[in-house]
């Protein structure tokens, strides 16, 4: 009898054993080399595509970069912002206006489909393409966790607390809080994204001719830079006009931009922001003074903790056939 109990209790211990393994498998998690076995080449493929798309127009690393932001802040990294037939959709938001890109990760999306169809995410194509985006213009290259899956909710109105360039400190910190980064985040998030790439004169407009009453312009902005950014930008002049965030590396991955922030020529009005709170004034004043390896190696750090805001896996969301529609 005593024999049967334990051999009972043994049945029992594998089955809750079991039970927890199949438990841990279906809620899933995001680990480096997800693809090792099931798309090897992925990670190879995108890059491939990206090295292109940089090689024919650097801009394509901040605009890749920038992507993969707006896409995070919604509602988590599940590739939703990549959504497009639905008029409702989160690319109709303010806060979404001028983010391009998406035939680049089509065009990853298309050849992974080729090469092992099914498998890889629209979520993780955007993640890992934003990291050699960076890497091909000077920046760190770091491992990715991926095994995301897309998302099927794509919704204006989700979109509507993006972080706006016209906000306040407290306001950008509150926003990054919600999202669970840190003030060290904000500044490395903020300055490493627009250490490349450019910004439209529409989003300006408020800094250069509306910032205090009367039409005044941002104080903080540096005397001598201030007419600069308004021959670029002019008063009822051409709101789609470019002009670079970082007025003398705009393809160059480098700290740069958090000597413009303490100079007082920052470009967009958010940047400008990180140097009027004292803890992110500390934060932007010790990268400038520590090596460019400290502030890549943090940059990265916050990079795969942004990637990791409600990712879904497991049994959540789906692998989109095509990037632009859910199935």
């Amino acid at each position: 009898m005593q024999k049967g109990n334990t051999q009972i209790a043994l049945i029992l211990a594998s089955l809750i054993i079991s039970n927890i393994v199949v438990l841990v498998v279906s809620q899933g998690q995001l680990r480096v080399g997800f693809y090792s076995k099931s798309c090897p080449n992925a990670e190879s493929i995108i890059r491939k595509v990206v090295q292109k798309a940089v090689a024919d127009n650097p801009r394509n690393a901040a605009i890749l970069l920038r992507l993969h932001f707006h896409d995070c802040f919604v509602q988590g990294c599940d590739g939703s912002i990549l959504i497009r037939n639905d008029e409702d959709g989160e690319l109709k938001a303010q806060g979404n206006l001028g983010v391009v890109g998406f035939d680049i990760i089509d065009s990853a999306k298309a050849r992974l489909e080729n090469h092992c169809p099914g498998i890889v995410s629209c979520a993780d194509i955007v993640s890992l393409a934003a990291r050699d985006a960076v890497s091909l213009v000077n920046g760190p290259f770091y491992d990715v966790p991926t095994g995301r899956r897309d998302g099927r909710v794509s919704k204006t109105s989700l979109a509507k607390n993006l972080p706006d360039v016209d906000d306040s400190i407290n306001v950008l910190k509150s926003k990054f809080k919600e999202k669970g980064l840190s003030d060290k985040d904000l500044v490395l998030l903020s300055g490493g994204s627009h250490t490349i790439g450019a910004t439209a004169c529409f989003f300006m407009q408020k800094r250069l001719y509306n910032f205090t009453p009367g039409g005044g312009s941002d104080p903080a902005i540096n005397p001598g830079f201030l007419p600069q950014l308004k021959d670029k930008c002019p008063f009822n002049g051409d709101v789609n006009a470019r002009i670079p965030l970082d007025w003398s590396t705009q393809n160059v991955f480098d700290v740069k931009i958090l000597r413009n922030i303490r100079e007082g020529n920052a470009v967009i009005a958010s940047d400008a922001r990180l140097y009027d709170d004292r803890m992110t004034r500390q934060i932007v004043d010790s990268y400038i003074t520590s090596s460019a390896a400290s502030f890549n190696q943090d940059f990265a750090e916050a990079m795969v903790k942004m990637g990791n805001i409600g990712a879904k896996t497991g049994s959540e969301g789906e692998i989109r056939r095509a990037c632009n529609a859910v199935n």
